[in-house]
């Protein structure tokens, strides 16, 4: 599944890099919101706890690059993002905090809805990097994020000279798992816990800073934005 979705990517770039009219490429940041499943340790009867524990948000950074080709008001905007993002466990005893470090490559199709403000949508190839939640035995277990690397993508963005600042959601195309995770709690010793729903979805805020255009070399200004 992975070479079929990087020949398909390969072949949509190629394909709108010789058609498109402009292009523009730079580079991106901002923040990341990220939501998880459940942690129930009803079973553990070991003084634990004996409920369930939701994953609470906790706000992230993500990085990267981008490379956008305009047809006219549409546009496709191929993407490569590294994503940190942490989410929190409140246990009786002691919190534990899941961290996920995951690339993500996105292929976006959008379209100028009105003046500077975007529209788009699309796939995403998603690599998980490293993901582990504290007090686990063994130390940092590494926990099974994903069943498939795929996720989808939507969001806006509003174009201010060359900077962009945008709104997505990143949901995973994942099925729902669970995970048994065994946790060390001290004087109780090991605890037997049920980890219900091992996805990861995320709202990223981004602040994007166009390097460069087709248009920087003939001197001419985009109508959707002034550069400076």
């Amino acid at each position: 599944m992975n070479k079929y979705f990087l020949l398909i990517f390969i072949s949509i770039f190629s394909l709108s890099f010789a058609q498109a009219q402009e292009y523009s490429f730079g580079i991106k940041g901002g923040a990341n919101y990220s939501m998880t499943g459940e942690i129930d340790g009803s079973t553990s009867g070991r003084g634990f706890f004996d409920g369930v524990v939701e994953g609470k948000p906790k706000v992230g950074f993500h990085a990267g690059v981008f490379f956008e080709l305009n047809f006219g008001k549409f546009f496709v905007r191929p993407e490569v993002i590294y994503n940190s993002m942490e989410m929190e466990f409140e246990f009786p005893v002691q919190n534990a905090i899941y961290s996920v470090e995951k690339l993500s490559i996105p292929l976006l199709f959008g379209y100028n809805i009105w003046g500077p403000v975007d529209v788009y949508a699309g796939p995403a190839y998603q690599n998980i990097m490293n993901a582990t939640i504290d007090g686990t035995e063994p130390v940092n277990q590494t926990i099974v994020v994903q069943n498939t690397p795929l996720a989808i993508q939507a969001g806006a963005k509003v174009s201010l000279g060359r900077f962009e600042l945008g709104l997505r959601y990143d949901r995973s195309m994942a099925s729902q798992e669970s995970q048994g995770l065994d946790f060390n709690n001290g004087e109780y010793g090991i605890n037997l816990t049920e980890y219900d729903d091992l996805r990861v979805n995320q709202f990223l805020v981004s602040l994007s800073f166009k390097i460069g255009d087709s248009e920087s070399n003939t001197g001419r200004r985009r109508g959707r934005g002034c550069y400076f």
